[in-house]
């Protein structure tokens, strides 16, 4: 048993769901009330001998699951991915009981168009917002989206680094709000992929054009690999962005580990 403190629940794992050999999902149950905003996110940790390991790791889940789901990549040389990677259905961990972070929707400036820009496992916020609007929308008793709607563009080296396409496909289907496109950078390393190819940054003038966003009228949201919030932000500043329209959330940084991994 992982004992809680004042500032941890005792969190159980209740589902685990693997993509790939270093891409997984996990479902917990908090061990108390939890309340947050969807593009926020939760400190987990582990006592590993005498010492705890503590990170940061974006929410995927709609504030209106009563579970937390998370998307984890394995840093190989990550302080705690590492040790989350050995832990399955049943297994404890401690989870901060409050969430962090401002990289919630922008519903303050009037900017009612949102580009959201991922790689991997950046896509947790993301989706989050999704699921969160979607069941808005659905009650018909929130004036979320209204007027606002999102573009996503997803990229990853290989399709099977999108662990929530289908679903995402399945929103920007049935929603007249929403957009999504995935695309890989390898494809010779996936054969069978027919889908958009090409790095996010490569792409992002391609589909702010194609889906006729502008400057004044669009926030931006960059999450994931520190190349692509970097270059992303660059060309989107070449385009008439100003700073305090785009948001960003690093997750990986070479040498050593982000806020959020």
């Amino acid at each position: 048993m992982v004992p809680a403190t004042d500032k941890h629940y005792t969190a159980a794992i209740i589902e685990r769901r693997d993509f790939s050999e270093d891409l997984w999902l996990i479902r917990v149950d908090p061990g108390g009330p939890f309340q947050f905003k969807p593009g926020q996110y939760v400190t987990l940790g582990v006592d590993h001998g005498d010492q705890r390991i503590e990170r940061a790791y974006s929410i995927v889940s709609s504030p209106y699951e009563e579970a937390l789901e998370f998307f984890i990549e394995l840093v190989p040389k990550g302080a705690l991915a590492p040790h989350l990677y050995k832990l399955q259905k049943g297994d404890m961990m401690l989870c901060r009981k409050i969430p962090k972070d401002r990289f919630t929707l922008d519903l303050k400036s009037g900017r009612t168009h949102h580009l959201l820009l991922a790689t991997v496992t950046g896509i947790a916020p993301f989706v989050s917002y999704v699921r969160t609007l979607y069941q808005d929308w659905k009650n018909g008793g929130s004036p979320m989206p209204g007027n606002h709607k999102l573009y996503c563009l997803q990229g990853g080296s290989r399709s099977w680094e999108f662990g929530y396409r289908e679903e995402l496909e399945r929103f920007a289907a049935e929603v007249p709000w929403f957009k999504y496109v995935a695309t890989i950078s390898r494809p010779w390393e996936d054969a069978a992929w027919k889908g958009e190819t090409g790095r996010v940054d490569d792409l992002v003038r391609k589909y702010t054009e194609q889906w006729g966003l502008r400057p004044e009228t669009t926030t931006g949201y960059l999450c994931g690999h520190p190349s692509m919030c970097e270059n992303g932000q660059g060309i989107l500043q070449r385009a008439g962005w100003q700073k305090g329209s785009m948001f960003e959330e690093v997750y990986f940084i070479p040498g050593k580990e982000a806020a959020a991994e």
